[in-house]
């Protein structure tokens, strides 16, 4: 099948594409290639691709394909509270284009990477799909928004899927350092000491991006029937961590790995467990790969072997909004997010 991969040159994207690969598939992805300079060891090879912002996407460039599976937008809290209005106009109203002139090509197969983060504001229990929706962040409001606007294009012939990872984690060639297990680990790895700015209690389910990549990879050879207007949680019910769980486990696996937490840190407004049994019982051959206590040790591993140390904290390679911030300070990208001059790869 041919399948188009939006944000294929990101932290998901660059393991996604290769699994697609193995799978049979001819893959072309779709990018504006912010983030090509945040790369972690050797480049990930590159495939035929559009360079061009997602906002932008012409008709023709969805002639031909099977199945898109759209990634790209703008990845986390902080950089949709960057642009607000921009985060709705790229991860909703573009997306929901998007999934319009898919439409309208033919396209059969429309995968979207929505987020657990519309949950939001929730409570200890756990929450399953059908959960009201409580959006604390531009960022979670958009993927709500973009959601409900693709699915509601479901057709004969147009068969819409919306997939809500939980938190990712674990190591891409385009590392992010801004996701929370990430980030305690690269942190206890450049320093021996790593900062939990709340106090540890909020939930958070948590996934490993290569099981999200396979997830995707997973439903693209499904029958139509199984994923057809179908929502599901992307994870493991057992993988639902309080923060302080997390920081718990780094403690216990990195070699003296200490964990403190910042003074007066209240609370995160952003707490939920969710259950992951839907795609269980819908998919009962497909088994997850990695567990967190696994991620950490992978990530620890890949950023000594790297030689991560203090310098490279704040590397922008690995927080999205740094390198962002970056690319607009030295006028590469405009204020409307769209790059004004190619980045050197």
């Amino acid at each position: 099948m041919r399948v188009l991969v939006t944000g294929h040159n990101g932290y998901i994207g660059t393991l996604l594409v290769p699994l697609l690969q193995a799978a049979g598939h001819e893959v072309t992805g779709l990018d504006s290639y912010l983030f090509e300079e945040c790369t972690f060891g050797p480049a990930p090879p590159d495939v035929a691709s559009l360079r061009t912002d997602v906002r932008d996407v012409a008709a023709e460039d969805l002639d031909g394909f099977g199945a898109v599976i759209h990634l790209a937008g703008l990845c986390n809290d902080p950089l949709g509270d960057l642009r607000p209005e921009l985060t709705y106009e790229i991860n909703h109203e573009a997306s929901v284009r998007l999934a319009e002139l898919a439409r309208a090509a033919g396209v059969e197969r429309f995968l979207f990477s929505s987020s657990c983060s519309l949950y939001g504001a929730s409570t200890d229990e756990l929450i399953d799909e059908d959960a009201e929706q409580n959006p604390v962040t531009p960022y979670g409001r958009s993927k709500a928004l973009a959601e409900e606007g693709i699915l509601a294009l479901r057709r004969p012939g147009f068969h819409p899927t919306s997939l809500r990872n939980a938190t990712a984690y674990g190591f891409s060639p385009r590392l992010r350092a801004d996701l929370v297990v990430n980030n305690l680990v690269a942190m206890v790895c450049a320093t021996g000491e790593a900062l939990v700015k709340s106090d540890g209690s909020p939930w958070r389910p948590l996934v490993h991006v290569e099981d999200i990549a396979r997830v995707f990879v997973h439903l693209v050879d499904a029958p139509l029937e199984a994923c057809d207007g179908a929502v599901f949680n992307v994870g493991q019910s057992t993988e639902n961590y309080r923060v302080s769980d997390v920081a718990d486990l780094i403690e216990a696996i990195v070699p003296d790995a200490r964990i403190v937490y910042a003074e007066g840190g209240g609370p995160d407004k952003r707490n939920y467990r969710v259950s992951c049994d839907r795609f269980a019982r819908a998919f009962p051959d497909f088994e997850y790969r990695w567990t967190v206590p696994d991620g950490i040790a992978e990530v620890h591993a890949a950023l000594r072997e790297l030689g991560f140390d203090h310098s490279q904290l704040d590397d922008p390679r690995a927080l999205r909004i740094t390198q962002l911030r970056r690319m607009m300070d030295l006028g590469v990208v405009g204020p409307d997010l769209r790059p004004v001059a190619r980045v050197a790869g």
